[in-house]
């Protein structure tokens, strides 16, 4: 079965080097619509985290198949970008879900950002959240939350830096790693002044 490309709202922007880059890794870094001849590297981002991080409450790594399935759900409201740094290399993800199921949820997005490791802390995940945030604004989102499970210092750095705010948290939902895991909620209202800026 064929999957559809994920379509891209916008062509691939360069980061502008005229201004002073955060890192090297954010200066070379350009972000795009997601291509199916990118899961192999999104799954491999991906399953690191599942194996060694409570960033997602996946238990087992995810198979291509998985991943197929998840791409073709990332039409044009639900936007999937990436981040590709020269050679080319894939070095994040980031893309916005729908919150809930039902219709009255559906100007309510979710977003997640996964950066390869070696590259986090380099402003990596700053470039994929603002594209997300200023994509779900041309598509029309009044809100997008992000759930992160504690602690995650950098996720909650990034998050506010953007616009987002903390808005609860949920006790004991997820079970990872022998223990139980909270989940703390942020949102943000858009438009968001950072986004793209």
């Amino acid at each position: 079965m064929k999957y559809p490309e994920v379509e891209e709202a916008h062509e691939a922007r360069t980061v502008n080097k005229t201004r002073p880059p955060k890192a090297a890794a954010a200066s070379e870094t350009k972000i795009r619509g997601a291509r199916k001849s990118d899961l192999p590297e999104l799954l491999e981002i991906y399953n690191h985290e599942v194996r060694a991080s409570p960033a997602t409450f996946d238990l087992e790594p995810q198979t291509l198949a998985r991943r197929k399935e998840w791409f073709a759900a990332h039409r044009r409201m639900h936007p999937l970008v990436v981040a590709e740094r020269h050679g080319p290399i894939i070095i994040g993800y980031a893309s916005l879900s729908g919150f809930r199921d039902k219709p009255g949820y559906s100007k309510t997005g979710e977003d997640s950002v996964y950066v390869r490791r070696g590259f986090q802390g380099k402003g990596v995940g700053t470039l994929l959240l603002k594209e997300i945030l200023a994509r779900a604004t041309e598509l029309g989102y009044h809100t997008v939350v992000a759930g992160v499970v504690p602690p995650n210092e950098a996720s909650v750095r990034l998050h506010e830096g953007l616009g987002f705010g903390y808005v609860g948290n949920f006790k004991e939902v997820g079970f990872k790693f022998s223990r139980w895991q909270d989940v703390a909620f942020y949102q943000a209202f858009l438009p968001v002044k950072a986004a793209r800026g």
